[in-house]
């Protein structure tokens, strides 16, 4: 039996003892299993009545069901009468959008170095995790963002790590699901798919790919211009909500974004979201290593040989080496771990996404489009 929501864990299970949990492990226990957010003081009471019908499900069939299965059908068939109808409509659209909760860790495998991660910080983490002083002084959370950047730079990672540091639903949607009944239906899908998403509440709406849906409407065709159009209707609409929600687009192309949608009033922020510096590249390496069967390994070696590389080029490097570590340990059938060595092997392999000319186009695009 599977959770209504894709989840990630968002802690460490916590040791099962009905006496000694506090109500916040409780509630953490219950979304662990079920993918449901219960205040603390309501999950508390709830978890020795799981534990119970833990009990009762084992009796019944004669072998331990296990506390994630007690934990799910209990909150989804014994006590179903605790959610009203707004909450199962929330539920329900939830489930339909594919909301995840993200591991706060990932905010951690980006840099602090990376000039992105400070502006997101300052400008959109911090007001809405410090919302009565932000109030005090008048700072107002931005509630729509644009990023852009190169392919593979690590926008949409970034976009995770804001959903999992705020602890927001992460709901991402692919421009390709607007088309599924033919373009001439793409602005109404578009139209409803944004009736939905002001349903919610602490989530994070995410658009990739967003220059296909707000393309120039200068030399557009009939149908971009009217997605376009609907889309500026849309955001205002979104930004008078009184919920806690952040659309936030991204593009590899942020030159053949309408202009009406980079100009201030739709979209509070546009943040470029470029290459990696030494100290980003060593972070991401970093990462991926401590996941990798390796032995001695020179970081600094390895990092200064992919100055072009973006985070995807670094994590596709790190696909390569633990295939080639997995196929020499089984061909050899001793322990086969990583090492510098096997990283000048395949570092060739890897061709780098930046170059000269596009972080040149970038720095462009940076000074004519950066705002926040």
């Amino acid at each position: 039996m599977e959770s209504v929501f894709t989840t990630e864990r968002t802690t460490a299970p916590i040791p099962i003892d009905a006496d000694n949990l506090f109500p916040e492990e409780c509630a953490i226990q219950i979304f662990n299993y079920t993918g449901y957010k219960f205040e603390p003081e309501i999950a508390g009471e709830l978890w020795p009545k799981i534990l119970q019908h833990k009990w009762f499900l084992s009796q019944k069939i004669d072998r331990d069901v296990g506390i994630k299965v007690a934990c799910l059908d209990f909150v989804e068939n014994v006590e179903p009468m605790q959610k009203g109808p707004d909450e199962e409509e929330k539920i329900s659209l939830l489930k339909e959008l594919g909301a995840q909760i993200i591991d706060r860790s990932i905010w951690d495998t980006i840099s602090d170095t990376q000039p992105p991660k400070q502006i997101v910080k300052k400008r959109i983490i911090l007001p809405l995790k410090e919302a009565d002083l932000a109030r005090k002084h008048g700072v107002i959370p931005p509630r729509t963002i644009i990023f852009f950047g190169p392919p593979g730079t690590g926008k949409t990672h970034f976009v995770r790590a804001i959903a999992g540091v705020l602890q927001w639903w992460y709901i991402e949607v692919n421009p390709s699901i607007l088309m599924v009944e033919g373009e001439d239906r793409l602005g109404i899908n578009l139209m409803r798919l944004m009736e939905k998403i002001r349903k919610l509440d602490e989530a994070v709406v995410f658009i990739d790919e967003f220059e296909e849906i707000a393309t120039s409407r200068d030399n557009a065709s009939r149908i971009d211009k009217s997605i376009t159009n609907e889309f500026l209707k849309q955001v205002p609409l979104l930004k008078r909500q009184d919920r806690k929600i952040l659309l936030i687009c991204a593009t590899n192309y942020i030159r053949q974004l309408d202009a009406a949608l980079l100009r201030p009033g739709r979209f509070d922020c546009v943040i470029p979201v470029g290459g990696l510096d030494g100290q980003g590249r060593q972070t991401i390496f970093e990462y991926y290593l401590s996941g990798t069967n390796h032995g001695n390994v020179d970081v600094g070696k390895i990092v200064s040989l992919m100055p072009f590389f973006t985070p995807a080029d670094i994590e596709y490097l790190f696909e390569k080496v633990r295939q080639e570590a997995f196929e020499r340990e089984y061909v050899k059938g001793k322990n086969y771990q990583v090492t510098t060595e096997t990283f000048l092997e395949m570092i060739e392999s890897v061709s780098p996404t930046l170059t000269d000319e596009s972080i040149g186009e970038f720095e462009k695009d940076c000074a004519h489009c950066t705002r926040y």
